[in-house]
């Protein structure tokens, strides 16, 4: 015998309908929740199927569906059971030739195990955890880096509106201590009303890493672009709390991309792939 069980997953539950070999359907087709339960009385099917089978483990086909099936793969590699996920296409193709031509969660299962028996599928392969880690990591990294690159131009949008010869006093207009002075000085009047030593004592302690000349220096550009600045005075103070939300909203999706990017790369370093495709000229850690 060549016992196979197909699901037919959704958001939640999952249709189930088994097969001893091919021909030979094996009960009716019942539904199951993705829960404690749900599962429990999925294993007690499958040990079932396996004692009718003459001790024979049932594989278990299911199509690809995102992040539905994920329980269901965590139940199955838990409790060591071989699946197959089948790409969205070759079911759809092998459900248009079936002359099963009415579309429910059963049938869909039931059509499943036919096309273990027709197509030449093979088990699943396993991805390390490390993988499916670094795979989930750099996806949010790639969410997050999307986000923050619309809320800057936001943050331009206001900064135009207050104080737009702000951009030319920091070499990088988005680093951390631009963006924290701008946080305490968001307009000409601010600054202006501000002597340039506690503007330089400000910045040096914004950032402790560069000299005070550098924060000397900064601090008289500062000065200089509020004096040209052709919003001298502010009348809207909507514009003033918008920009100081999207710099603290900047601020922490840079934090949270710092956090990433360290959790990335100690994840990549100890994959061996890794290594060997950095083995390749011209690519470098990023690009790996």
């Amino acid at each position: 015998m060549n016992p196979v069980v197909g699901l037919d997953v959704s958001k939640g539950e999952s249709q189930v309908q088994a097969f001893l070999d091919k021909g030979q359907p094996f009960r009716k087709s019942f539904s199951i929740k993705h829960t404690v339960e749900g599962f429990e009385n999925l294993l007690g099917f499958l040990k079932e199927i396996e004692r009718v089978a003459d001790g024979k483990q049932p594989s278990v086909i299911l199509e690809s569906t995102g992040h539905y099936h994920s329980p269901v793969i965590q139940f199955l590699e838990e409790q060591q059971y071989v699946y197959i996920i089948v790409n969205p296409l070759i079911s759809h193709r092998a459900r248009s030739t079936s002359l099963r031509k009415v579309k429910t969660d059963a049938v869909d299962a039931y059509l499943l195990c036919e096309l273990y028996y027709k197509e030449e599928v093979e088990p699943y392969k396993k991805r390390g955890i490390q993988l499916l880690n670094l795979r989930n990591l750099t996806r949010q990294q790639e969410t997050i880096s999307s986000i923050s690159a619309q809320t800057k131009v936001q943050l331009l949008t206001v900064l135009d509106q207050i104080f737009p010869e702000y951009r030319g006093v920091f070499g990088n207009l988005y680093s951390k201590v631009s963006l924290q002075t701008l946080f305490l000085f968001p307009t000409s009047e601010l600054v202006l009303n501000t002597t340039e030593s506690v503007l330089t004592e400000k910045i040096v302690s914004l950032c402790t890493r560069r000299s005070e000349k550098w924060a000397k220096e900064t601090a008289q550009k500062l000065i200089e672009a509020a004096v040209r600045n052709p919003f001298q005075s502010n009348l809207y103070e909507s514009h003033i709390f918008n920009l100081k939300m999207f710099i603290t909203i900047v601020l922490q999706y840079q934090e949270h991309l710092s956090q990433l990017e360290t959790e990335i790369d100690a994840l990549a370093k100890e994959i061996e792939e890794y290594k060997i495709i950095q083995s390749i000229p011209g690519i470098g850690e990023k690009i790996a």
